[in-house]
């Protein structure tokens, strides 16, 4: 673990919290490194610099959601009459801000489909500064080639960002693949503990770094110590529980893609995964989400009904296992016609796979999924 997780001035191994809303100003006409807590915080900075050196960023910054961090990471980098290129397969969150937010500001939009990273050459026009990727998306999991991507941006001079949050910088770390921005809901795998709402912004470039500081602190959705340490804390864990996780979300998807129950299961671990492949060369494990269509709507309301273990649940990337149902849950402020021409049908249930025992897992889900009513 980088020495962010140790007090530097005590040596102790637990950052302490400053819950500290101002500071002191020792001499008003000379500038000092703390002034007010929202413009820096030790805990949050000491969090931002593990952020960073995660990533292999030159800045990270920590907001207080989210989609605090993904709009401040757009809103840091357009401007009214902007056009932004983003993939179809996104989360309903980001969806809302794309359609119903920037709009407002006069910021449009294009959605394409990644998977053929040409799509976006074709959607690139003039005004285009801004290329959003989900990769993996969120729910199917499908596969972007982020270095194709990053590679049409450079030759245009269009700025990426990438939402990580499913892959976590252990996993995928896109700047190094080429991207200048990558933004996590750190409430997720990166927190862990289902204890916080976090999000992350981490630039590639220090030069971007002081539009992104600026946004933040002019907007002000910042992280408050407490969560701040809280995510650090998290983030000590975080190759112990996405290495077992992992190995886990294997075990299950393979598990389901032999039911007689289930008519497609979206996992990239999985050979027949049509981005298995890329998925192999831009990241370093699968992850821990796995998506599955039931034969049935009847069958996938029985499953959530059902099963003892399993939480169901909005958000995913917990130590405990979530089922979730992205027609209501996280993509419900997708419109009906445009959710189900992505192919999240009400048959769609969303798998977290956490720590438990696997087998015990299986069991729930076959139990919950077979029980007559």
């Amino acid at each position: 673990m980088h020495t962010a997780s140790r007090d530097a001035a005590t040596g102790a191994l637990s950052i302490p919290i400053y819950n500290a809303s101002t500071f002191h100003q020792a001499d008003v006409e000379k500038p000092q490194e703390w002034e007010y807590g929202r413009g820096g915080n030790p805990t949050r900075r000491a969090l931002e610099e593990l952020l960073a050196k995660l990533e292999n960023g030159a800045a990270g910054f920590a907001f207080s959601s989210g989609m605090a961090a993904m709009t401040t990471a757009v809103m840091a980098f357009v401007k009214a009459g902007d056009h932004i290129v983003a993939t179809r397969d996104i989360y309903g969150g980001t969806y809302r801000l794309l359609t119903g937010f920037l709009p407002k500001f006069g910021i449009m939009h294009t959605f394409v489909d990644m998977t053929d990273a040409q799509n976006i050459e074709r959607a690139i026009g003039k005004s285009t500064t801004l290329i959003l990727l989900e990769s993996p998306s969120n729910p199917l999991l499908r596969l972007t080639d982020i270095e194709a991507v990053a590679g049409i941006a450079k030759k245009h001079g269009i700025l990426t960002i990438l939402d990580n949050t499913f892959m976590t910088p252990y996993l995928q770390r896109p700047l190094d693949l080429g991207i200048d921005v990558s933004v996590h809901s750190a409430t997720k795998f990166l927190g862990g503990h289902s204890d916080l709402i976090a999000g992350a912004v981490i630039v590639k470039a220090p030069e971007r770094a002081g539009a992104v500081k600026f946004t933040q602190n002019t907007c002000g959705a910042v992280l408050g110590p407490q969560d701040s340490w809280l995510l650090i804390r998290g983030i000590k864990t975080l190759s112990a529980r996405m290495d077992t996780q992992g190995a886990n979300a294997l075990r299950v998807a393979e598990w389901l893609a032999e039911q007689p129950w289930t008519s497609q299961v979206y996992y990239p671990g999985l050979s027949a995964h049509p981005g298995h492949e890329i998925f192999k060369r831009q990241a370093t494990g699968f992850g821990a989400v796995v998506s599955v269509k039931t034969d049935t709507v009847e069958r996938a309301l029985a499953i959530m009904k059902r099963v003892k273990l399993w939480n169901v649940a909005v958000s995913l990337g917990g130590v405990e296992s979530i089922l979730s149902y992205p027609r209501l849950m996280s993509h419900a402020s997708i419109p009906t016609t445009e959710r189900e021409a992505l192919g999240i049908t009400d048959t769609v249930l969303r798998l977290s796979i956490g720590l438990e025992d696997v087998e015990d897992l299986i069991e729930d889900l076959e139990q919950a999924a077979l029980t007559p009513p």
